[in-house]
């Protein structure tokens, strides 16, 4: 039997449930999910096999209309891998329906030229009716090679989204191991489990003020590791409101991502974190390469 093989663009308004499905169509948490809009802020890689496909998702940022440099940035992400994509999802969150960001996405990918499949995400949330009415209002709007209903988080309808892809993929060699997951290092992927609870943990006062970078990962002779990471913030203020008081919301945040990061590595985990102030950190050239994102004027 061939085998097939290509790149797999996941294209959604910020809170679609990209994250959310790229991590179960893997299998795999290799992107952080929150409830903020706007976390994902880079291009990930999730690899997953269907029968004798290997399909390598990008879990892009989410695009909206962006107005700092940081936004930008993510936003030129976004359509750079839906360009470089043999295969486009566009999510749709059927709760939410159709906004602009929605008809931004389906607007831009009617101008290049390019067909999707449609995934219309959370369908176990509305009734029937609405659903349909939904499908019909986005059907007049794009060009969809497919249509499908699907629930990211209880992983209805994702059998059958891997068979649609699939079947789009061209002909070739897999260009990554059977077993493996993802490109992303593990140090990038501590940052970004920190990265998740600093917003769990701190969404409604710092949403969108601070980076987090993994300094050093040194392993140790009992099999374990020492990480420590720098978060980075833009003013003292809020390095106050990121360590709390006493320390309770940076032990929290540690804590949190040390369990994590120890369930997923499977084994222990000394994580030692640090804050830092770095003015205008969103506008320093270096910030955005740490990133994997590429510097828009």
């Amino acid at each position: 039997m061939k085998s097939h093989c290509g790149f797999v663009a996941l294209l959604g308004a910020p809170n679609a449930g990209k994250s959310t499905l790229m991590n179960a169509l893997v299998g795999s948490k290799i992107s952080i999910v929150t409830h903020k809009v706007q976390t994902t802020r880079t291009r990930f890689i999730g690899i997953a096999l269907h029968e004798n496909s290997q399909m390598i998702f990008v879990d892009t940022p989410g695009i909206f209309e962006p107005k700092k440099r940081l936004e930008r940035a993510m936003v030129s992400a976004a359509w750079a891998g839906a360009s470089d994509a043999d295969v486009i999802v566009v999510l749709v969150d059927a709760e939410r329906r159709i906004d602009d960001n929605s008809r931004r996405i389906i607007d831009g990918l009617k101008e290049a030229g390019r067909k999707a499949i449609l995934a219309i995400n959370k369908i176990d949330v509305i009734r029937r009716d609405s659903l349909l009415s939904l499908v019909s209002e986005l059907n007049e709007m794009g060009d969809f090679s497919e249509v499908m209903l699907i629930s990211a988080l209880k992983g209805d309808g994702l059998d059958d989204l891997k068979k649609i892809i699939t079947k789009s993929l061209p002909q070739g060699p897999w260009l990554y191991p059977e077993d493996q997951m993802t490109d992303i290092t593990e140090r990038m992927l501590a940052a970004e489990v920190t990265r998740e609870k600093f917003f769990l943990r701190l969404h409604q006062e710092l949403p969108y003020a601070a980076t987090i970078e993994t300094e050093s990962w040194q392993e140790k002779k009992d099999g374990s590791v020492r990480i420590e990471q720098i978060i980075y913030v833009e003013r003292e203020t809020q390095k106050a409101i990121v360590i709390g008081k006493a320390g309770r919301s940076l032990k929290e945040i540690g804590k949190m991502a040390r369990m994590e990061l120890e369930e997923m590595f499977d084994r222990r985990v000394h994580l030692f974190i640090f804050v830092k102030v770095r003015k205008n950190w969103s506008d320093d050239k270096e910030r955005y390469q740490n990133m994997g994102l590429d510097w828009v004027e």
